[in-house]
């Protein structure tokens, strides 16, 4: 039998990044977590992601930097294309401040499922259903969608960690919606492999107004597509397959061969993503004993690049504070969220640059993101960029925000 009785215990909602690395860092600091998500397995899927210096410190300190590893390619180049097939240099991720690890969303899920002790109790099928509090415990109604079965039970802290769309956001913090939308969608997957006409270590890019399709290459495996494009209408997006809205936000001139291949490719792949983006933007991020990390609290948004470390990071520092106040739980989330919310801030402000990067939104924005390309390609020029790109939020990327 487990030797648990003087273990404080906590449930944490969400078998992602942000929850696993929870989880990890809670037993490391002699909690007892338990970890319940929707899904009936572990997915093993995940995109294209970075992790920068920020989830790279965190991820060190929880052991599992070595088992995350670093699929970025010694040879990385990558082209921008138009549909004439015209070539031009692109941005190299590789190249971003704080030399970034380039990686499958699995590699550092894995990683950290791999990290957590055998006898931490995992219940799939399980989503919660109704919280309340007390002064002594939060009390948490379980239901187990498998055998449609309901159980509650008492815990000393409840994370959510379950996602831009959070069901324990909405159970302990009201109906009230704190997503913004930025009225752009995304559709990502892995291949199975390289695009026709084009080596492992190129990444393409073909940039348009209001839409993208992006290649990235790995080292060790098949590249990551994704595609990103502005609407006027979220919902509509969601009516048609994936591919179809995809195909559509290309249109109403012809696809070229690549264009093309890539659309195929989506559309017969085994598993994607496709989802509108938000941010989640809350005046606070824990209520009483419950708290929320990861996208569940701020959602950076896939143009940041950061969703993978804060996740990591927000999870770290939460163990450790309450490691650092273990007689005073709103003390050490109060702590928690006062160090947090800076970086989350100028994360969050830097998202609407990224976006721009990635997706220009119109004729105006494409010509600036063109002449920003060819500076940062220009000897000189491309020095004073990256000192002005640093200046402007990206040395957040690099910055340890768990070092306390």
């Amino acid at each position: 039998m487990k030797d648990t009785a003087h273990r404080r215990r906590a449930l944490v909602v969400g078998l992602g990044i942000a929850g696993i690395a929870t989880a990890v860092r809670l037993r490391q600091v002699g909690w007892e977590p338990v970890l319940v998500e929707r899904a009936a397995e572990r997915r093993s899927s995940g995109y294209f992601i970075m992790l920068f210096g920020t989830g790279i410190a965190s991820a060190g300190r929880l052991g599992v930097l070595e088992a995350i590893g670093d699929r970025s390619h010694p040879r990385l180049t990558v082209h921008e294309l138009n549909r004439a097939g015209r070539r031009s240099p692109g941005m190299n991720p590789a190249n971003l401040p704080g030399g970034p690890r380039l990686l499958l969303r699995g590699d550092i899920e894995q990683a950290l499922f791999s990290a957590l002790p055998d006898d931490v109790e995992i219940r799939y099928s399980t989503v919660p259903t109704r919280i309340t509090q007390d002064d002594s415990a939060a009390e948490v109604t379980l239901h187990d969608t498998a055998s449609d079965t309901t159980v509650t039970e008492r815990f000393d802290l409840v994370v959510g960690a379950d996602g831009m769309r959070s069901t324990v956001r909405r159970l302990a913090f009201g109906p009230e919606d704190y997503l913004h939308p930025l009225n752009y969608m995304i559709g990502a997957t892995v291949l199975d492999k390289p695009i026709g006409g084009f080596s492992q270590e190129q990444g393409l890019v073909l940039a348009e107004p209001g839409r993208s399709a992006w290649i990235f290459p790995f080292a060790d495996h098949a590249p990551g597509l994704l595609f990103s494009y502005r609407t006027d209408d979220i919902d509509a997006e969601f009516t048609h397959p994936a591919v179809e809205s995809i195909r559509a936000a290309f249109g109403p001139q012809p696809s070229d061969p690549l264009l093309e291949s890539l659309f195929t490719a989506f559309e017969q792949a085994p598993d994607h993503l496709f989802d509108s983006v938000h941010q989640v933007r809350m005046p606070r991020w824990h209520r009483g004993r419950v708290a929320l990390v990861g996208d569940a609290a701020w959602c950076l948004t896939l143009y940041t690049g950061m969703g993978a470390s804060s996740g990591i990071a927000g999870g770290e520092l939460l163990g450790t504070l309450l490691q650092r106040h273990p007689d005073d739980l709103p003390g050490a989330l109060q702590a928690w969220e006062a160090r947090m919310r800076p970086f989350i801030h100028a994360e969050q402000n830097t998202a609407l640059t990224m976006r721009r990067l990635f997706t220009p939104h119109d004729r105006t924005e494409q010509i600036m993101r063109t002449a920003m390309l060819r500076l940062m390609h220009a000897p000189v020029i491309g020095q004073v960029m990256d000192k002005i790109m640093n200046g402007r939020g990206m040395q957040n990327k690099t910055f340890d925000v768990a070092a306390v």
